[in-house]
């Protein structure tokens, strides 16, 4: 048989109907997850079904070929890379297949997202209960093959406790349906040649032979993931607390399952194709109080009288966390919760059936704490607002502290270590003195309540002294945990990262039966090698190392405040926080298709394979690379969401102006990067040139000879511009109070009715408005990768309106675009101290009105009249200042009723919904859930949106031509208002 990656890739793609990929780009992005390292697989399969999986592991089995099932890449400790086939279940296999609401069970392919899971089950009032950090990305698969558990396993337990029973692939290929059986049914599986067979008489014969080893080296503690779970075929082995909710299907009459040594097995043992999931139901009514601590240790302290109020979760949130969420876009604004400065919070979580005994639960906890001495500051949250700044605070803990600039930072190789929680001031003390003696910190957060805290020492995985550092560390906490009593896994595995502990966690004799055990269900060591058994050492197979370089790129952007263009692709760490789909914009792309390059981690992951030399060096201004950020749609969302801070629009815009300088700008590029230019023709000759645009002729040679889809209206342009009505006019007004009005191309050459509202709100708030001398904003130019032009324009532009900023008068703009390049891409593109003043002064004008009427400045008066208002935000919008200040604005009249649509991206983005390459994935993503929350809206309502290309593309999705805010805010001026 021929094992060469084009014979195996031919073989793979004639059996299987899903997608097979052995090219280079492919490889590189799934030689990473999460974790610290990197290996490039063999190849990639994504299968579309369950017979897809049994044909590729057949396949591989008979050639010998390492097999790793992936669902959303989100191990942190390297479990889901290696060099194998990779199956990713996470773009096909990934539906809920059946729910029974009277029992409480799903049954569930393994690439179902949980947040999506739990999303469909809500309306029947039930979930799945692990609910770890990634939910919102992470696949079910993914928490059966680890173990996980998440913040809430106090009362829910481990993934273990919620399976049923799962159907699995074998190592030969073979499938079969693991769960719960009576000893006698056990004793039928046992007869035979099969596979299936070997592994029930090996499992019970290791389990048997074992059975007081077991008990005397499972560490007694409910989290403990390491290793294989052959406690649970050991009465008294392990810890055996059993939680109120759990159910995994065994009984009395049916107490053997073989699911229970599948779970955390990290697919080393066989693949799962479907599980039968317990649900349990929601929660009724839900309250948090964070307390405030002046030191960890003593909220280490405080942690044996809190659980003894009964809370259903204890979450610990350090100082580093705060510190990097204040400093973060995104998260500054859920950090509203913190009092002082807090050395360290715990966020203490009780359920309950009213909203008084919640108070109540509060009240004793609080009275507690304070007679007890412990805690400085008890703030209570019961909205889900509240409630939600909190947790997502906590959630995003990973990639906060990965967004730490510079080489250290704080690494996850000690960071999943359990204690008995009477146990964990010492261990917390104990640690911190050993990293100290290493000299170095580390962070602290996570599950307080079962005794588990994600420490991350800060480290610099490319200095040869620090990653020797990082080994002697895990040496010496592996000897605190065993003297403690502890475990090194308590729910983020082994993988890579904590394999090589096993052994002498666990002993000789434990690892030899855990050795059997690979054994019997792989004998020839083909899933996932590598991991638990006969491991590589932690220091090997680092996706940084002391040998990682990168070459230097002279870049337009600044990246000074990221180290750097290489670093600014670095910060991406793998969380795969860009892969969530129901919540937030990023990533649209992503979203749309589910495949993994199009996600901003999969861009960053090609990208830092090119300047790392993994990927070859030239290739920075390839076709190949190009594609992988040519769905990029610049919408910003990443600076904001990513919990990393990678901006991947900026990113995209340096590649581009390189890409472009080596290989061409195409006409139809140039076009719509001089849109500022054209708009003058197209503004002098209308109406003529939007018949000569817009005609069925004119479409159909613009598709083929530039690639515009014919589908889409071009621009439309008006003769008289808004530029000229506004100096024509003869009731402009002069006041103390000045604003200057960035009059962007749209507005100007047509849609002047904006700017005429913008005026008129204005001037009715008894503000003068200055028209500045400017050019195009230059947002189509940097799009578009025409740097060079750009900096031109912005130069000009910022010499302009330096003086009304030095002179403290406000700017302002209607198009969010237009604005973030004032604010955003200006002091990156020149970092001049005029263009920073000039973005410390520059507001869209929702912005500007909003702080005006905070401050009593805006005496207007609004008729009565109820409006329903549908609103869409911009990207640029969301991502920088927020959606709030445009919904705020809306909702002076006190009549008007203003709901934000919860949706990503609209799918425009400026030229990008343009080009015919474009135009179904720019639909498709507007038909996630934009498109259809304005159709299922019923009565009448007012759609409005702030930017040119939303608006319009909304029209074209929904037939609704939506109004700009700020005409929604003109209209409902009253006459009386005083001007």
């Amino acid at each position: 048989m021929q094992n060469s990656e084009p014979a195996l890739e031919q073989l793979l793609t004639k059996e299987l109907e899903g997608e097979v990929r052995f090219d280079a780009y492919s490889k590189a992005l799934y030689s990473t997850d999460a974790s610290l390292y990197q290996i490039e697989p063999i190849g990639v399969v994504v299968p579309k079904h369950r017979q897809d999986v049994i044909k590729t592991v057949q396949i591989a089995a008979e050639r010998k070929i390492p097999i790793l099932p992936r669902g959303g890449g989100t191990s942190l400790a390297g479990q889901s890379v290696g060099k194998a086939i990779v199956l990713d279940m996470s773009k096909y296999m990934n539906q809920l297949i059946e729910v029974n609401i009277d029992e409480h069970w799903a049954r569930v392919q393994p690439g179902i997202v949980l947040d999506e899971l739990n999303h469909q089950l809500k309306p029947h009032g039930l979930m799945y209960a692990p609910d770890v950090a990634t939910s919102s990305r992470a696949n079910v698969g993914g928490t059966i093959g680890n173990n996980s558990a998440g913040s809430h396993s106090l009362i829910y337990g481990k993934t273990i406790d919620h399976v049923m029973s799962l159907d699995l692939v074998l190592a030969n290929g073979n499938e079969i349906t693991a769960a719960p059986l009576s000893f006698p049914e056990v004793a039928s599986k046992k007869p035979g040649n099969s596979l299936e067979a070997r592994i029930y008489r090996e499992l019970c014969r290791i389990c048997d032979e074992n059975a007081d080893e077991i008990r005397k080296r499972y560490p007694q503690i409910l989290r403990r993931v390491a290793g294989y779970n052959l406690d649970e075929y050991v009465s008294d082995a392990g810890s055996k607390e059993v939680t109120p909710y759990r159910r995994d299907g065994c009984d009395a009459h049916r107490p053997f399952s073989l699911a229970k040594i599948v779970v955390g097995s990290e697919g080393t043992l066989a693949t799962t194709v479907e599980a039968k999931i317990n649900l349990v139901p929601v929660p009724k009514m839900t309250c948090l109080c964070v307390v405030h601590f002046k030191s960890i240790i003593s909220a280490m302290e405080a942690m044996q009288p809190i659980l003894a109020c009964n809370p259903t979760a204890v979450e610990l949130i350090d100082k580093t966390i705060l510190n990097m969420a204040r400093g973060s876009l995104e998260f500054s604004r859920l950090t509203s919760f913190i009092e002082g400065e807090p050395e360290a919070l715990l966020a203490v979580e009780f359920y309950g059936e009213t909203e008084t005994e919640l108070h109540e639960q509060i009240n004793h906890l609080e009275k507690t704490l304070k007679d007890a001495g412990f805690g400085y500051a008890f703030v209570r949250c019961f909205t889900a607002e509240e409630k939600a700044r909190v947790w997502e605070t906590r959630k995003a803990g990973l990639g906060l502290l990965m967004g730490m600039k510079g080489d250290a930072k704080p690494i996850g190789f000690v960071e999943d270590a359990a204690v008995p929680i009477e146990n964990l001031p010492e261990y917390v003390r104990r640690f911190d003195e050993i990293v100290t003696k290493h000299g170095t910190t580390a962070s602290y957060y996570a599950h307080a309540s079962v005794g588990l805290l994600h420490n991350r020492p800060i480290i610099n995985l490319k200095s040869e002294a620090d990653i020797q550092k990082m080994h002697n560390i895990a040496s010496e906490v592996r000897d605190l945990l065993m003297d403690l009593g502890g475990a090194m896994s308590g729910e983020h595995g082994d993988g890579l990262v904590r394999s090589e502990w096993i052994e002498s966690m666990f002993g000789p004799k434990i690892y030899q039966a855990l050795r059997e055990v690979k054994n019997a269900f792989d004998p020839d060591g083909i899933m996932n090698p590598g991991k638990i058994i006969d491991p590589p050492p932690m220091t090997e197979n680092l996706r940084f190392g002391a040998k990682y370089n990168t070459i230097k790129i002279d870049t337009y952007f600044d990246f000074s405040a990221q180290d750097g263009f290489g670093r600014a692709i670095e910060m991406c760490n793998g969380v795969g926080a860009c892969r969530k789909t129901l919540t937030g914009t990023m990533c649209p792309s992503f979203i749309a298709t589910r495949e993994e390059e199009h996600s901003t981690r999969g861009r960053a992951n090609a990208l830092r394979s090119v300047i790392s030399g993994a990927l070859p060096h030239k290739d920075f201004t390839s076709d190949r690379l190009y594609d992988v950020l040519d769905l990029c749609l610049g919408c910003k969302a990443c600076k904001a969401e990513c919990p990393s801070n990678v901006d991947m629009a900026k990113i995209k815009y340096e590649m581009l102006a390189h890409y472009r300088k080596a290989n061409g700008l195409p006409l139809r590029n140039r076009l719509f990067g001089e849109i500022g230019s054209l708009a003058v023709f197209g503004s002098a000759f209308a109406p003529l040139s939007n018949w000569s645009t817009n005609n069925p002729l004119s479409k159909w040679v613009a598709e083929k000879l530039l690639g515009v889809d014919r589908r889409r209206d071009m621009p439309t342009f008006v003769h008289q511009s808004f530029e000229k009505w506004f100096k024509k006019r003869k009731s402009a007004q002069t006041s103390d109070k000045k604003v200057v009005l960035f009059h962007d191309t749209f507005m100007n050459f047509s849609e002047p009715n904006i700017g005429k509202a913008a005026v008129h709100v204005l001037e009715s708030a008894g503000f003068e408005v200055i028209l500045p001398e400017k050019r195009c904003c230059g947002r189509p130019l940097i799009s578009e990768g025409m740097l060079d032009k750009a900096i031109e324009y912005a130069n000009y532009n910022i010499e302009q309106l330096h003086t009304y900023a030095e002179a403290g008068i406000p700017i302002v703009g209607c198009e969010p675009s237009c604005t973030s390049a004032l604010t955003d891409d200006y002091v990156e593109l020149i970092s001049t101290t005029k263009a920073k003043r000039v973005a410390e002064t520059t507001y869209s004008l929702e912005e500007f009105l909003l702080h005006a009427h905070e401050k009593g400045e805006l005496p207007l008066t609004f008729v009565a009249e109820p409006r329903d208002i549908l609103l869409h935000g911009h990207c640029h919008q969301r991502a920088l200042v927020g959606i709030q200040p445009v919904q705020q604005m809306l909702e002076l009249p006190e009549a008007h009723d203003v709901t934000v649509i919860d949706s990503s991206c609209c799918g425009m983005a400026g030229s990008f919904g343009y080009e015919k390459s474009h135009y179904d994935l720019s639909m498709n993503i507007g038909e996630l859930r934009l498109f259809p929350t304005i159709r299922e809206k019923s009565g009448e309502f007012i759609l409005t949106a702030s930017g040119f290309s939303c608006r319009h593309q909304l029209e074209h999705g929904t037939g609704i031509l939506p109004k700009h805010p700020i005409e929604v805010l003109s209209e409902a001026i009253s006459s009386d208002t005083d001007m």
